[in-house]
């Protein structure tokens, strides 16, 4: 199940349940490509990856979880609509679709533990 380490970039996100988290990621679309507790490598799209990580309860996280950050991915074949729709039927907020003076249609996505996950596509 482990592949090799190609990536150029990851993120990785402190989560408080590890197994709720990697539920909603899969259900979004995302592809467990390692498990090696406490430690999660998840991939979308076959390009990013998202390392979730249980973290010790001894540690206190104080504030909102990621204010002020957009995690982002290209949307892909399916579009903003298909992970918008895979998001509301897994109970996460969802903003948008928008279309940026930038010429890209995003939805702003928020996972279990409040991070923002931003979803983009061509306009």
């Amino acid at each position: 199940m482990d592949k090799p380490q190609t990536m150029r970039s990851f993120v990785k996100l402190l989560v408080t349940d590890a197994q709720a988290s990697v539920r909603f990621y899969e259900g979004l679309g995302f592809e467990r490509i390692a498990s090696e507790p406490p430690i999660l490598r998840l991939q979308w799209g076959g390009e990013s990856d998202v390392y979730l990580v249980s973290h010790p309860s001894s540690l206190k996280l104080e504030g909102r979880k990621g204010m002020g950050v957009l995690v982002g991915f290209r949307a892909g074949s399916e579009g903003v609509d298909a992970v918008a729709a895979k998001a509301a039927a897994l109970g996460a907020h969802v903003e948008g679709p928008t279309e940026q003076p930038w010429y890209t249609r995003e939805i702003v996505i928020t996972d279990p533990d409040g991070y923002r996950l931003n979803f983009i596509e061509p306009a």
